[in-house]
């Protein structure tokens, strides 16, 4: 792989120009002269299909975390990539939001409306020289991979250094050979090589589309986000979102992410490996299997409102109350047996 010139991130927590010229909302400035942010969540779907137990764990856990914070939960559908998108499915989704009392404080947003805020920000990025044109297709970067006997899925700069035009191209960050390391609420400490483990990752898609990884790092700073909770299969994505972050000099929120749920067979319960709908008709049974896959035990609640309530009160106790770190026992397995 050649060797990194990229331009490194001052990693910045306060406002920036850069920041303000993405729209970033910013907190009151105590006489300090550091920024005071309101706790801010939010749930992030794809438009793919409708909800499944997998996507509410991930729902409720940053639910009770606004709330048991007292602080704001945001719902923003991740509606950047048409081809995998469901029609209608975004509807169904937020309706069942609903019926689970899971309600955002403001109107839900859609990432197809902020093509312009990715925009400026790849403006950032170029101008900084930290992007480049990539012609490789997925078989392409396969065998450039192999050959240089790269970890799989780790790009090896094949065209980093060409100079290539952007058109048709999609445009990959150059990313040096550090170590990037953050805190994760439920996980701990959390380490990654990004040239080795990871690669130039790409931000903007050859067929024009924005790549989530650009996207979801300019709506969480643009909403004001300070605390991501999903899922464990994104924690790998953290470190480049947070590179990403210093690079545009947005702030880094705080990070949890909860169990991932699968199936017996070990696969991650998605449409692809046959998740069922949440049966809206029987909130309070899906929020406690969801409830239980968070590591806590029923509440034999008898409706949404008694179940969210002792919810966010315990919650409240492990993971504020009682300090952010825990240990990684204190989760459910995210493990739900096949259906006879």
């Amino acid at each position: 792989m050649p060797s990194p010139t990229p331009n490194l991130p001052a990693f910045r927590h306060d406002r920036t120009s850069a920041a303000e010229n993405l729209n970033v909302k910013g907190g009151n400035e105590p006489s300090g002269g550091r920024p005071v942010r309101e706790y801010c969540g939010r749930f992030a779907p794809s438009p793919t299909g409708p909800l499944h137990l997998g996507s509410l764990v991930a729902a409720l856990a940053s639910w009770l975390d606004a709330r048991a914070h007292n602080g704001r939960w945001l719902v923003r559908i991740e509606d950047i990539d048409p081809p995998r998108e469901v029609r209608g499915a975004a509807r169904l989704q937020l309706r069942a939001l609903t019926a689970l009392g899971l309600v955002p404080d403001e109107p839900p947003t859609y990432q197809s409306a902020s093509s312009d805020r990715y925009g400026r920000a790849l403006q950032l990025l170029r101008a900084a020289g930290n992007v480049y044109a990539c012609v490789c297709s997925r078989a392409a970067a396969h065998r450039a991979t192999r050959q240089e006997g790269l970890a799989a899925a780790v790009y090896p700069g094949t065209c980093r250094n060409l100079a290539l035009p952007d058109a048709e191209a999609a445009l990959r960050v150059r990313v040096p050979a550090i170590l990037m390391s953050f805190v994760d609420r439920a996980c701990g400490a959390f380490c990654q090589h990004l040239e080795s483990e990871v690669g130039d990752f790409v931000v903007r898609r050859a067929d024009g589309l924005w790549a989530y990884q650009l996207a979801v790092v300019v709506d969480d700073a643009a909403q004001a986000v300070t605390d991501v909770v999903r899922g464990a299969d994104l924690l790998e994505n953290t470190p480049r979102q947070i590179y990403l972050q210093g690079l545009l000099q947005l702030p880094t929120p705080r990070y949890l992410h909860v169990p991932v749920v699968r199936n017996a067979a070990g696969e991650k319960l998605s449409k692809q490996t046959g998740a069922q709908p949440l049966r809206l008709d029987e909130p309070v049974m899906e929020l406690e299997r969801a409830w239980h896959l968070l590591g806590f035990a029923d509440t034999g609640a008898s409706t949404v409102g008694e179940l969210l309530a002792h919810a966010v009160q315990a919650w409240r106790a492990r993971w504020v109350a009682g300090g952010d770190l825990q240990r990684a026992d204190t989760i459910g397995s995210g493990t739900l047996p096949l259906s006879p």
